[in-house]
Order: structure tokens, then C-alpha cells, then sequence
């Protein structure tokens, strides 16, 4: 039996690449143009790793993937696509695959891929799971950049898991998107997916919406009321905002998530609801722990798996896939026919800061869509807001010059640490002997002006928001000079 690493791909230029740096590497190897030959083949002989492409003309490496772990179920699998989504990666990891790899793939990573899927092969371990693929329609969310990439496959590992997710990002990244897919591609996925935003609802009126109210235990209830948790008994209940619920009633949610038990406001027995949580908060909890906001308890207990979603500006290179998505489902959803962005105006695009993330680069495509006379949409068709947005990226004048080395506006670039070095060479060039202080106050003068504009001026929103303490912001302000 020839033990070797099999190619399965129509592209000759990626097998000819995986075939020098196996040749290398001193690895035995056999390449294949569709899946069928490769079928034919088991039925002979097995290799020790299998690497498919998603997509190919004669065959899907999905469906190659199925027979494979139906009758080869110890046979490590790498999947390889260019088509960078969800379903794919989720797909791949429900139907038993090893890893999934992304077109173009990084060759040193592909080879330590194989590398550990050998020595799995070599583990004798059962596989006992049905294999199980959803159908390719309009993906649920779409990423290219590495960043995504990971997310995508923290979804597909934790697709059989019932654990409690704790999802971290800026607003607007797609945090309740992220959820919904954990519930979908979960064995909850036939339950009810319930959503709480603990900012959306008053104080007062919190703790019943999650826990519900007998009749005549608050003003005003007829009835008897079911709170979230016994709504999504069974399914998921997805708590956005974490970090913004009341310190009393965490204490309430901590003891719910230790015993599994609640009681009804006004109720005498206890309630148990078999319910999946997941939150999301876009501040650091952390912070808000040592700031006394936040308890230490409760983020151990909603802390078991944390995944945290990137800013569209970690992912400038999904900008030009995500635009043209959004540009056919507002078109789709309006009934009218999808307006194309001209190259210019993506690269366009690509270049702005996007402080709101994939929110707001969703709701320039509707604007658009509907605004937009041109059917082809050119630069000068693009709504004079965003270059507003640019420049208000430019430091304030209360900071200028001290803070002219490092400004909002190249923080957003991702610029600002090259132009940081620069400065702190020329600094240490030039003797001086505070250099570690001296940029770090400026770092912070940058930074804290930056939140005061954002929150016009709100110290305890713009302390909130950079995940410190409102003592913290006050001393920070009154050091630096900052006159919010």
C-alpha cells in the first residue's frame, strides 16, 4: 500500500507548487485532475493525506469529502478553495475535514498542515459523525483576510458544541451575524435563536424580559409573561451588549448560569430552561472588572470560548468582496437592478476608515442603490460624507503640533506604527532621554481626544467605550492637558 500525500485540483499550476514543496520535503506524492479518478483509486490503495480543492469543474471536493470519511473515515482531509465564506469552511469541518486552506495559501503553513495531518493518520482515532454539508446559497458571512479565516473556522470547530461563546468586536463588525451562524451550524440549530440587547430595554423592565413576571407581580401585568430565557429553552439566547447590564442583575444572570434554575418575578417555583448562551459585548470586560462595573464570576462563567471579530480596517482586502455583495443584495431586496462600483470607485472605497464598520459600509451600498443615477458608479457618484469622514480623522487643533507624528486618521490606517518607529528613532538619535514617556503622552493625547470627539465631549461614554475607569479618563484628561 503506498502510503503518500494525494492532490486532488483542476488547477495544474497549485498541484505543480504542492508537488515541488512535497518533492522537498521528501514526501511521497500523486496528484489527480477531478474526484472521480480519486475514487476509483480507493478503491485500491489509500493515502496517508488528502488535499481537495471545493470547487471543480468535474466534481465537488465537498461530496469527494463525504465518500472519504464514509469509507475511509481515519484519512486526514485538507480542504483548499479561493471561494472564502462560511459555508464552505463550516461544510468542510462538519463533513470531517482536518483543516481548511484558503487560495492563495502561504506554502511553509501548507506544509506544516500535512505535516500534522500525517502524524493524525498515524493516531488510529475513531470518527463517528455523520457527515453533513448545507447547500452553496448567498453565504452568511463573507471574508477573505486571515482574520476572518479564523473566525470562520472557530465556527466550524465549535459547529457540535453546546458551549457558552463570548463574541468581542467593535459595533457594527457582525457580532448577532456571528451568532446566528453558531446557532445554525449547532445541535440547538432547530431551536428558537432569541436575542436580548441589554441597552435596548430599560432597567426597570430588564430583569423581567429575561426572567418574565407572574400575573400582578409589576404595574401593569394582565398576564402571565415568559421571559427570554424560557422563550429559548432548548435553542440559544443571545445577550448583546454584556457589558452594559446592570451590576444587580448579573448577580441574578451568574446564579441562573451556576444552578440552571430561575425564578419568575413574583414566582415561588423555581424554572429550569436548557438554553445555550452566547453574548457580546464590543468593550473590554476586563477593564470593566477592575473598574468595579462588570463581575469577575460572571465573566469566568460567559468567558469559556472567546472569539473576537476584527475591524473592517484589519480587513481592507474583504472591502471590494463585501461592497459588491452588499451592492446585489440591496438591489435584490428593493427589486430593482443591482448597480455596479467601477474599479476606481473600490479602490476608493478601500481607502476610507469605515469607523463603522461592515454597518456602515453595508449602509453606503444601499444608499447607492438607491441614490446613485448611474447604473456604473464612479468615484465622484460616491456621497460627500465619506470624504467628510477622512478628514475628521485629522488630529484636533488642541493637539497639534505635539501629537502631529501620530494621528487619528493614520491610527485608522494602520500607518501610525511605521510613523511611531520613525519618530522614536530620530528621537533616540537625537539624545533625547524621556523618549518611552514622552511618545506614550502623545499616544494617549491621541487616543483620548479621539474618544471625546466620538462621544462629543462624554467623559464616562468615552472611558466606557476605551474600556477605563472614569477616574481613570479624569486623571488621564487633566495630566495631558485635554479640555473635552
Amino acid at each position: 500500500m503506498n502510503k503518500s500525500v494525494w492532490i486532488v485540483d483542476d488547477d495544474q499550476s497549485i498541484r505543480w507548487v504542492l508537488e515541488k514543496a512535497l518533492t522537498r520535503e521528501n514526501l511521497s506524492h500523486r496528484s489527480f485532475t477531478n474526484p472521480n479518478d480519486v475514487l476509483n483509486a480507493l478503491e485500491r490503495e489509500s493515502p496517508q493525506v488528502l488535499i481537495s480543492d471545493i470547487r471543480m469543474p468535474r466534481g465537488s471536493g465537498l461530496d469527494l469529502l463525504q465518500h472519504v470519511k464514509a469509507s475511509h473515515p481515519h484519512l486526514p482531509v485538507i480542504v483548499m478553495t479561493a471561494y472564502s465564506d462560511l459555508d464552505s469552511a463550516v461544510s468542510s469541518f462538519q463533513s470531517g475535514a482536518f483543516e481548511y486552506l484558503t487560495k492563495p495559501f502561504d506554502l511553509d503553513r501548507a506544509i506544516e498542515l500535512i505535516r500534522r495531518a500525517i502524524g493524525e493518520s498515524e493516531r488510529a482515532q475513531s470518527v463517528a459523525k455523520e457527515p453533513r454539508y448545507w447547500q452553496q446559497e448567498t453565504p452568511e458571512i463573507i471574508g477573505q483576510a486571515p482574520a476572518m479565516q479564523e473566525v470562520f473556522r472557530a465556527i466550524g470547530r465549535l459547529a457540535q458544541s453546546h458551549a457558552t461563546v463570548l463574541i468581542t468586536g467593535e459595533s457594527g463588525t457582525g457580532k448577532e451575524l456571528v451568532a446566528r451562524a453558531l446557532h445554525k451550524h449547532s445541535p440547538r440549530a432547530k431551536g428558537a435563536f432569541v436575542t436580548l440587547n441589554t441597552t435596548a430595554i430599560p432597567k426597570e423592565l430588564l430583569e423581567s424580559e429575561l426572567f418574565g413576571h407572574e400575573r400582578g407581580a409589576v404595574p401593569g401585568a394582565q398576564t402571565l409573561r415568559r421571559g427570554r430565557f424560557e422563550q429559548a429553552d432548548g435553542g440559544t439566547l443571545f445577550l448583546d451588549e454584556i457589558g452594559d447590564m446592570p451590576f444587580d442583575l448579573q448577580t441574578r444572570l451568574l446564579r441562573v448560569l451556576t444552578d440552571g434554575h430561575f425564578y419568575r418575578i413574583g414566582g415561588h417555583d423555581p424554572i429550569r430552561a436548557n438554553v445555550r448562551i452566547i453574548a457580546a459585548t464590543y468593550q473590554n470586560l476586563e477593564s470593566r472588572v477592575s473598574a468595579g462595573l462588570f463581575r469577575e464570576d460572571l465573566l469566568h462563567r460567559l468567558n469559556v470560548i472567546r472569539l473576537r471579530l476584527p475591524a473592517l480596517r484589519e480587513r481592507v482586502e474583504d472591502i471590494p468582496l463585501l461592497a459588491r455583495h452588499f451592492m446585489q443584495s440591496c438591489a435584490k431586496n428593493l427589486g430593482v437592478e443591482p448597480k455596479r462600483l467601477s474599479d476606481a470607485a473600490l479602490v476608493e472605497i478601500a481607502h476610507k476608515p469605515f469607523s463603522g464598520n461592515v454597518r456602515q459600509l453595508e449602509n453606503l451600498c444601499h444608499w447607492l442603490t438607491v441614490m446613485s443615477p448611474a447604473v456604473e458608479i464612479g468615484v465622484s457618484d460616491l456621497p460627500a460624507d465619506l470624504a467628510t469622514e477622512t478628514a475628521s480623522a485629522a488630529p484636533h487643533p488642541a493637539l497639534a503640533p505635539q501629537a502631529a507624528a501620530i494621528t487619528p486618521a493614520k491610527i485608522a490606517s494602520g500607518d501610525w506604527e511605521g510613523t511611531l518607529g520613525r519618530l522614536a528613532v530620530k528621537m533616540l538619535q537625537d539624545g533625547d532621554k524621556q523618549v518611552f514617556d514622552a511618545l506614550t503622552s502623545r499616544f494617549e493625547k491621541v487616543v483620548l481626544q479621539a474618544a471625546l470627539e466620538v462621544t462629543r465631549g462624554r467623559r464616562v461614554e468615552a472611558a466606557q467605550r476605551l474600556g477605563i475607569g472614569r477616574n481613570t479618563i479624569t486623571r488621564k484628561l487633566q495630566e495631558l492637558g485635554i479640555d473635552d
